[in-house]
């Protein structure tokens, strides 16, 4: 199933396309541009001096979670694959939380995620750690400087939305209020365990679906790359570790399609849609259930 219309670059509103090309992108060096992601695994170390509060642990199991459902059911299952419908305000709300984890836009994780999608496990796959490496599917590829850029032609869904455009270009800024937020709150410890701790976690719980869930785990469908199947990974992204059910039907609104198979994110989602927040919560039907079967669920 494809998410996106891939048509010419050029005609996808090309005054927009000029200008999302931010300067700093086209003027910094990529390894200054990546000196951030570096600094902030490096801040680490500040963690032997600095003691955790209660506080500050509350902020780091907090943020990590709010921040990942932004990644998760925001930046992946909305503005990735549309597996739901919301209002114009609410999108912007997920782009916002989405971007405070510091993984970059909305629309440059969109549109190199469908990339993914498009020429998973093979060359042409931006991470496949089969084509490449496991460091490279789980990190090199994010600070390589050929995946700095937008692919625009991949999101002519989104060009139209200024906000989005505008915050893709911005993408820290939604970090700067946490990281005040954090430090006001607990001081150093807060700013510490709560904003740098839970933001290198999720980098590295993020990237483990790309890395990982391609190597660890079992396959329910037959799909044509190797994504896997893994409960622990499912847990600690809120329901992103049912990879290869996501391969299979990447359509869908809940990556667990059964019972058993923990989706905190799409739980959240169903919540929301209670209160009339999303709507149109996309599921497989029995048909693409039984599809390509390998296993039977117990």
């Amino acid at each position: 199933m494809s998410t996106a219309t891939i048509g010419s670059e050029e005609k996808i509103h090309p005054p927009i396309v000029a200008s999302s090309q931010f300067w700093i992108r086209r003027t910094l060096p990529n390894w200054l541009l990546n000196m951030p992601f570096v600094v902030f695994h490096l801040l680490l170390v500040t963690l032997i001096w600095t003691k955790p509060t209660p506080t500050s642990l509350i902020l780091c199991f907090s943020l990590y979670v709010i921040r990942m459902f932004g990644i998760t059911a925001g930046y992946h299952r909305y503005f990735s694959h549309k597996a739901y419908k919301t209002s114009r305000f609410f999108q912007f709300v997920l782009a916002w939380i989405g971007a405070a984890s510091l993984q970059k836009g909305p629309l440059w994780w969109a549109s190199h995620h469908r990339d993914h999608h498009r020429h998973s496990d093979t060359p042409l796959d931006p991470h496949s750690p089969h084509t490449t490496s496991f460091w490279w599917s789980h990190v090199g590829w994010v600070l390589a400087e050929d995946h700095n850029d937008v692919t625009w032609r991949n999101i002519p869904d989104w060009t139209k939305y200024s906000e989005l455009r505008l915050l893709d270009r911005m993408h820290w800024i939604p970090a700067i209020p946490t990281i005040i937020f954090c430090y006001y709150i607990d001081g150093w410890s807060g700013l510490t365990w709560g904003f740098l701790l839970s933001t290198v976690l999720l980098y590295h719980c993020t990237f483990f679906i790309n890395s990982l869930n391609h190597l660890w785990g079992s396959r329910r469908f037959r799909t044509t790359d190797d994504s896997r199947n893994n409960f622990l990974l499912a847990i600690l992204t809120l329901g992103e570790g049912w990879h290869n059910n996501h391969h299979h039907y990447q359509g869908a609104a809940n990556q667990g399609f059964y019972w058993w198979e923990v989706d905190l994110s799409y739980s959240v989602l169903v919540v929301l849609s209670k209160c009339g927040i999303v709507w149109d919560l996309r599921k497989p039907n029995e048909k693409v259930l039984n599809r390509d079967r390998i296993q039977i669920p117990a």
